[in-house]
C-alpha cells in the first residue's frame, strides 16, 4: 500500500494552488505523429522556478512550526530543489542554507541566488549531490535545523503528486502511459501514488539515465541499493542514492523502469528544441527519451510525459550535441597512425574520407620516430551507415587507426 495518500496529495493541491503555476498540458503533434500515438507534455518545464521542484520544496516548508521556521531551514539539491527551497524562503521570509555540488551548472546557482535573494545563501561543496548532502546533513546537526528532503519524506512527496492532480484534471482521453523521470524517486512516488489511486489502468513508467539508475539497481535487489560511481551529467536525477520511501512506494506503483544512455538524453534536448521550442533540461527530456524504447507499446494510445524541468545552462550545448553526435554514430574519434612524409595528409582527404564526411578535429599528438606519427582524427558523417566504409578505406590506403570512442579512459584524456 502507498505510504502518502492520495487525500495528501489533495491538501497540497490546496497549500499550492496559489503559489505554483498550474503548468498545461499540451498535446505534441510532432512527437504523436513520430510514434503514431496522442502524446501530451506536461510543461513542468514552465513552472515558476522552470521545475516541479517547487511543490514539493513548499509544501515541505509551510507545513514547519513557528519555531522551526524561526531556526531556519537546510537543503542540499543538485539546482532544481534548491531553486524551489530558495522560492519558499522568500516567500515564507524565512531563512535558508543550500548545500550545491560544485559541479552544478553556473545558470542554477544564479537561479537559486535570485529566487531566494537575502533569504538565503549558497554553499557549493563536493562533486555530486550526495556529496552536497552529506556536508548538509552535518551542518543540520550542528546547527539544529530543519532539513529540507529533496524526494524522501511525505510532505515532499506529496507535493510532488500535485503533478499528477493537474493531469488527470486537464486530460480528456484516458490515459494509457505516463512516463516520468526518476532521481531521487519523489516525483515518480508522489506521481504514482495518486495516479493508481484515480487511473489503475495508466501504466507508470519511471526513466533513469544510464550512469545514475539507482532505483532499477534497488528494485532489482529489493532493498535501497547505493551507487559506487554515477555519472553528473543528467544532474538534476544523478543520485546514488534513491530514497528509503520512495524506494517502497515505486515498488507499488511503478509498471517498468526505462534506463536512457545520456547520449539518447542530449539527442531529445535538441530535438525538443529544434521541432518543439522546447528548452528542457537533461532531466526534463528523460521522460520523452524513453518513447523510442516504447514506441511499439505506445502505439495507437494515450501517452503522457512530463518534462520535469528546463533550467538548462546554454554553455552546455556544445557538450549536449558532441554527446547526440556520438550517440546517433555520427562523430568518431579516432587516433590514426601517418606516415611522416610529404602528401600523406593529402592522400587521407582524398582517399579515406567520403564525399560528406567532415573532420572536426586534427592533431598530431606526438611524434613517435622519422617514419610514422599518430594523429588524433575528429571526424563527423552525415548518416551513420558512413561508418563502415570509411574505416574500410582507412585499412585499404594503409592508416592503421585505433577508435577511441568507446575507451573511456582514452576519449576523457584526449577529448
Amino acid at each position: 500500500m502507498s505510504k502518502v495518500s492520495i487525500e495528501e496529495i489533495v491538501v497540497a493541491n490546496q497549500v499550492l494552488k496559489d503559489v505554483a503555476s498550474r503548468t498545461p498540458l499540451q498535446k505534441n503533434e510532432i512527437l504523436s505523429a513520430r510514434y503514431g500515438c496522442n502524446i501530451y507534455l506536461k510543461r513542468e518545464d514552465l513552472q515558476i522556478v522552470r521545475s516541479f521542484k517547487l511543490r514539493g520544496a513548499y509544501n515541505f516548508i509551510r507545513s514547519l512550526t513557528e519555531e522551526e521556521r524561526a531556526k531556519g531551514v537546510v537543503c542540499a539539491s543538485a539546482g532544481n530543489h534548491a531553486q524551489g527551497v530558495a522560492y519558499s524562503c522568500h516567500a515564507l521570509g524565512i531563512e535558508g542554507k543550500i548545500f550545491m555540488p560544485s559541479t552544478t551548472p553556473g545558470q542554477k546557482v544564479s537561479q537559486v541566488k535570485r529566487f531566494g535573494g537575502e533569504n538565503v545563501s549558497v554553499v557549493l561543496t563536493g562533486d555530486t549531490f550526495d556529496d552536497s548532502y552529506t556536508a548538509a546533513m552535518e551542518y543540520c546537526t550542528a546547527e539544529e535545523k530543519v532539513f529540507v528532503h529533496p524526494f524522501d519524506d511525505h510532505r515532499t512527496i506529496a507535493g510532488q503528486g500535485t503533478v499528477a492532480v493537474e493531469i488527470m484534471n486537464d486530460v480528456q482521453v484516458p490515459i494509457d502511459y505516463m512516463f516520468c523521470a526518476i532521481g531521487g524517486g519523489g516525483l515518480a512516488a508522489g506521481v504514482g501514488s495518486y495516479l493508481k489511486g484515480i487511473s489503475p489502468n495508466t501504466k507508470l513508467i519511471g526513466v533513469e539515465p544510464a550512469g545514475a539508475a539507482g532505483m532499477k539497481a534497488s528494485l532489482n535487489k529489493g532493498e535501497v541499493t547505493r551507487l559506487d560511481t554515477i555519472d553528473p551529467f543528467v544532474d538534476g536525477a544523478a543520485v546514488k542514492q534513491v530514497g528509503n520511501l520512495t524506494m517502497d512506494i515505486c515498488m507499488d506503483v511503478l509498471d517498468g523502469i526505462s534506463v536512457i544512455p545520456e547520449g539518447k538524453v542530449c539527442t531529445t534536448i535538441l530535438q525538443l528544441y529544434n521541432e518543439s521550442a522546447i528548452v528542457a533540461e537533461p532531466a526534463g527530456a528523460l521522460s520523452v527519451a524513453a518513447l523510442d524504447f516504447y514506441k511499439d507499446e505506445i502505439k495507437g494510445k494515450n501517452i503522457v510525459c512530463i518534462i520535469s524541468g528546463g533550467n538548462n545552462d546554454i554553455e552546455r550545448m556544445q557538450e549536449i550535441k558532441e554527446r547526440s553526435l556520438i550517440y546517433e554514430g555520427l562523430k568518431h574519434y579516432f587516433i590514426v597512425t601517418f606516415p611522416q612524409r610529404a602528401g600523406a595528409l593529402r592522400k587521407f582527404m582524398a582517399e579515406v574520407l567520403g564525399e560528406q564526411d567532415d573532420i572536426a578535429r586534427f592533431e598530431y599528438t606526438k611524434r613517435t620516430n622519422r617514419d610514422e606519427g599518430p594523429v588524433l582524427v575528429g571526424i563527423e558523417l552525415k548518416c551513420k551507415e558512413d561508418y563502415a566504409p570509411l574505416v574500410k578505406r582507412m585499412k585499404e590506403n594503409g592508416f592503421p587507426y585505433m577508435e577511441i570512442n568507446n575507451d573511456p579512459l582514452l576519449f576523457n584524456l584526449l577529448i
